[in-house]
């Protein structure tokens, strides 16, 4: 009988510690399946962000490489240069009338003695012209960039040169003043095409 009790109390507390055991084993790998979804789940979630971030980015980059292969094909159709340069010199041809039409202003209704006074005054009313020729421009676009910024102050200084020429000339002519100030014009002209095909 004695024998009997002490292997019922031996096999209960057997028993007894081996069901210890197994729940322990069973929270410990509970406990590690919980980790591995855990960090199963941050690194899927870590691949999502990476991904979208990367795709965003390569989006932004086929814009702008879209951007600029339209600029640059835009750049190649001859018509586009073709209706630029007609635009183009629409405005500078009508500019060698106005400069003409200053030059004579000037000599009539100033008193061209006063040499800084008349300089000044033909500096501003030339800018006038080329300011208000490069707010049309504004409008216009070649390579993704606007006409303007293929105009270039120091137009203003060449023409204002051939402006003062012609006003303190000793003979007045109208038709070569014409002419000096078209050739001017054909130059900005020449300047302007050139700075466009760089």
């Amino acid at each position: 009988m004695t024998e009997d009790v002490t292997t019922i109390a031996r096999g209960i507390s057997e028993f007894g510690m081996m069901a210890i055991t197994a729940a322990f084993f069973l929270i410990l790998s509970a406990g590690l399946m919980v980790a591995c979804f855990k960090w199963f789940k941050a690194t899927i979630n870590g691949m999502i962000s990476d991904n979208k971030t990367i795709m965003t980015n390569l989006l932004d980059e086929t814009r702008k490489q879209n951007e600029q292969l339209t600029d640059i094909s835009e750049g190649l159709r001859p018509e586009t240069q073709l209706r630029i340069k007609n635009t183009s010199g629409v405005y500078f041809d009508y500019a060698v009338e106005k400069v003409c039409r200053i030059i004579k202003k000037v000599r009539e209704e100033n008193h061209i003695v006063d040499r800084d006074a008349t300089r000044n005054k033909i500096h501003t009313l030339i800018l006038n012209l080329h300011e208000d020729r490069n707010s049309r421009f504004d409008y216009y676009t070649y390579r993704g960039k606007r006409l303007t910024s293929y105009t270039s102050p120091e137009w203003v200084t060449w023409v204002a040169e051939v402006v003062e020429l012609e006003v303190y000339a000793e003979n007045i002519n109208n038709s070569r003043a014409y002419t000096n100030v078209a050739a001017v014009y054909e130059r900005i002209k020449l300047d302007f095409y050139h700075k466009m095909n760089q």
